[in-house]
């Protein structure tokens, strides 16, 4: 109503301005009966509201479409009534529609030969990775070690921009199931077993081997590796002890990476699951991408898990995964182990 208000006040005003007018003329004319012109008045001020009245019914729902911002694409395709007016924003709006469709759809297009693309290539790039890892497995010498570290490093980025690229379809590209939990942890950190030695810091696991989670097991494995990657990153040279340990809390399992490193500034916190921030650390340590902790925040977030973090500069910091579904129940857990 506001909206078709302060489009017909010309209307309105020019009708007052003219009916004044035609009023004056009358009376300077010297023609002049008060009954008479109480009743033009009357008539013209009834049939002027008769048209404003017809006229918000007839394009009320236009109107009432720009009053409001658009939700969604489909409230583009509604109609908004017979006049040639609404006819007229009928057509626009589908033509809107259809163009803003075919765009959508190039753009998507384009994105998903781009993902093809990237996934090929880094299946293509571990082949590399595997044949000079066979290479140097008999190599002891530093100059291999030195090559060794450098392969991991590679490997490790590829897997993250592989894990990025699958983020776009994350909703064909995974399985809920349940998952062990120790048998997870095991897994991951045999794959990151040089890491640690290099790093002079040893796993310290706390995880049950009957608690198993409802959960994607690649997924949740890479969201454990990110994490693991950062505590052994940020404890190299100040602690030699990573904890990986789970436990109950209320109907949820949690699944906590502590390391007792360098730690977070406390301003730094609130933004350390931000994709690209590097934060104080990021200058420290050229490694780092900023990409880790907001791709475990992604994909914890569409597994419905959440994510929880302390820190203290000096102290270390704590990552908690919190899990929705524990399979069997800890209760039934318990039972079984007394």
């Amino acid at each position: 109503m506001k909206l078709f208000l302060r489009d017909q006040w010309p209307f309105a005003a020019f009708f007052l301005v003219q009916l004044i007018l035609l009023i004056m003329i009358f009376a300077m004319d010297g023609y002049w009966n008060e009954s008479l012109m109480i009743y033009v008045m009357f008539l013209s001020v009834f049939f002027a509201g008769a048209f404003l009245a017809i006229r918000y019914l007839s394009h009320r729902t236009i109107y009432q479409r720009l009053s409001k911002p658009v939700e969604s694409l489909e409230e583009l395709t509604q109609t908004y009534g017979n006049s040639p007016l609404c006819r007229a924003m009928d057509d626009i709006s589908q033509e809107q529609y259809r163009l803003y469709k075919e765009q959508l759809h190039a753009y998507e297009n384009k994105q998903r030969d781009h993902t093809t693309f990237i996934q090929q290539w880094v299946h293509q790039m571990k082949t590399p990775i595997s044949v000079i890892h066979l290479l140097l497995q008999n190599e002891d010498d530093p100059t291999a070690e030195s090559v060794r570290e450098e392969v991991d490093r590679i490997k490790r980025g590829l897997e993250t921009v592989l894990y990025i690229a699958r983020l776009d379809r994350f909703e064909q590209d995974f399985l809920i199931e349940p998952v062990t939990l120790r048998s997870m942890v095991q897994n991951v950190l045999a794959e990151n077993k040089r890491l640690f030695i290099r790093n002079q810091v040893y796993p310290e696991v706390k995880v049950d081997e009957n608690w198993r989670v409802e959960s994607d097991d690649k997924w949740l494995a890479f969201v454990l590796n990110q994490l693991l990657t950062n505590a052994v990153r940020y404890s190299a040279g100040k602690s030699n002890k990573v904890t990986i340990r789970a436990y109950e809390r209320g109907a949820h399992a949690i699944l906590e990476v502590q390391d007792y490193g360098i730690g977070i500034p406390t301003e730094d916190i609130r933004r350390v699951f931000k994709p690209y921030f590097t934060g104080e650390n990021g200058r420290k340590y050229p490694e780092s991408t900023g990409m880790g902790l907001y791709l475990v925040k992604e994909i914890c977030g569409r597994l419905h898990h959440g994510v929880e973090m302390e820190s203290e500069v000096g102290e270390g910091t704590t990552v908690r995964i919190v899990l929705s579904a524990v399979v069997p129940t800890l209760q039934e857990s318990k039972i079984a182990e007394s």
